[in-house]
């Protein structure tokens, strides 16, 4: 009942605006929107089709409260120097050339496939190998002869990974450290360069992508035996999240949480592996903000599943704003009890729904849809909803229409 009175509430505000002349009176408006829809790209060498798409579905969003704009991830550790230079300069060109806001990813988690002389301690036929590699990927116990060769992810069917890195190692740090000095002043210049009138075209930038240990690569047991059989032999069971701190599966996390100097020995906490986290993330959000990025455009983006998990507090720094993923509570993220509660103690001037899909893009309800967006929005201090992803949604006539109606009249 109380649904469908806000439903039938919002959408005789939006008659009245509508009834109003709204679209006359956005002139008045301060150009710089309040908050963001973006819409996350699928890595690809057709980007420009994307930008094209979006301006060609939802026009300018100058003068809007709420700008539409595109979400692009760099993984900077996946390609070469020079490629991610040229994609992220791409990007930026794209954004000025069709005025659509942007924010950049910054990815050295998910994806290092570029730097095997980091993770390939096991095979010396291959490009990198040297054993003392094994000091920069997770371990399954509290000493290096326990490293890890493989990991497992579900972004919608289980699939094998490269191990998952060790967070604090120096190595992987330095990795990371060095490509994001060379990456984010390409962004800061840009954004220098734009007119004022334009400056609201760079949305921001988050670093981690749901950082956790263990979830979106986590480690089945003797998973290192199974490098050289076939994948059908895996095991399927996946992930529960609400296990802590093994997630059903075989716990990582020794690596990160013995260099960190927090244990080397005993009982391994989901409280350790939040601090990593929270150290991780810290790290790489002080190193945007020693480049000249505003704390109100730096965002973490840190994962947190199952009541009661720490992880979730990990997304606070004082670099930063903290940013979540809303999916099983897209409609209303008010009731995702952790962030919420994390959120108390956020100092930040915003926070952030960095990945977000209501009904996990299935729904063909626009009210439905509209409603989810203006729950989300309408909550204090959030600056963005980062909808994963354009590729599926555009097809969705219902969240188009949703995200229309919600950025005109708004």
């Amino acid at each position: 009942m109380k649904r469908m009175f806000l439903a039938m509430a919002f959408i005789l505000s939006l008659s009245t605006i509508c009834l109003a002349g709204s679209p006359g009176g956005n002139s008045a408006r301060n150009p710089d929107p309040s908050q963001y829809i973006l819409l996350n790209l699928m890595y690809r060498d057709s980007t420009v089709q994307d930008f094209q798409q979006i301006d060609s579905v939802f026009g300018s969003s100058a003068q809007r409260k709420i700008a539409v704009g595109a979400a692009y991830a760099i993984s900077y550790l996946q390609y070469s120097p020079a490629h991610c230079d040229s994609m992220l300069r791409k990007v930026l060109s794209l954004s000025r050339q069709y005025d659509i806001p942007v924010f950049i990813r910054w990815d050295g988690e998910s994806y290092w496939g570029a730097r095997p002389d980091l993770w390939n301690w096991w095979d010396p036929n291959k490009p990198g190998y040297n054993p003392k590699n094994k000091y920069d990927v997770e371990w399954d116990w509290w000493s290096p002869d326990s490293a890890v060769k493989i990991g497992w992810r579900n972004w919608g069917s289980q699939a094998r990974v490269l191990p998952m890195p060790n967070l604090m190692a120096p190595r992987y740090k330095q990795a990371c450290d060095s490509a994001m000095r060379r990456l984010v002043p390409i962004v800061v210049d840009w954004w220098h360069a734009l007119p004022d009138s334009l400056k609201y075209l760079f949305a921001g930038m988050s670093v981690g992508w749901e950082s956790a240990i263990g979830v979106n690569n986590w480690y089945y047991n003797d998973g290192n035996s199974l490098l050289n059989k076939p994948e059908s032999d895996d095991p399927t069971y996946g992930l529960n999240v609400h296990k802590l701190p093994s997630r059903g599966v075989q716990a990582i996390g020794y690596a990160a949480v013995s260099t960190l100097g927090l244990a080397h020995s005993g009982q391994l906490t989901a409280n350790m592996i939040a601090e990593v986290v929270r150290v991780h993330l810290e790290e790489l959000s002080k190193i945007c903000y020693d480049l000249g990025v505003p704390r109100d455009h730096i965002f973490t983006h840190c994962g947190g599943w199952g009541k009661g998990d720490p992880t979730n507090y990990a997304a606070l720094n004082k670099y930063s704003c903290p940013g979540w993923s809303f999916y099983d509570f897209a409609y209303d993220p008010a009731l995702d009890y952790d962030p919420m509660n994390a959120l108390k103690k956020n100092t930040a001037p915003y926070w952030s729904a960095n990945e977000w899909l209501y009904d996990w893009g299935h729904s063909t309800s626009e009210i439905n849809w509209l409603l989810a967006i203006e729950n989300t929005l309408s909550m204090p201090k959030i600056r963005y909803l980062s909808i994963y992803n354009w590729e599926p949604v555009r097809f969705n006539q219902a969240a188009v229409e949703a995200i229309r109606v919600a950025t005109k009249f708004r």
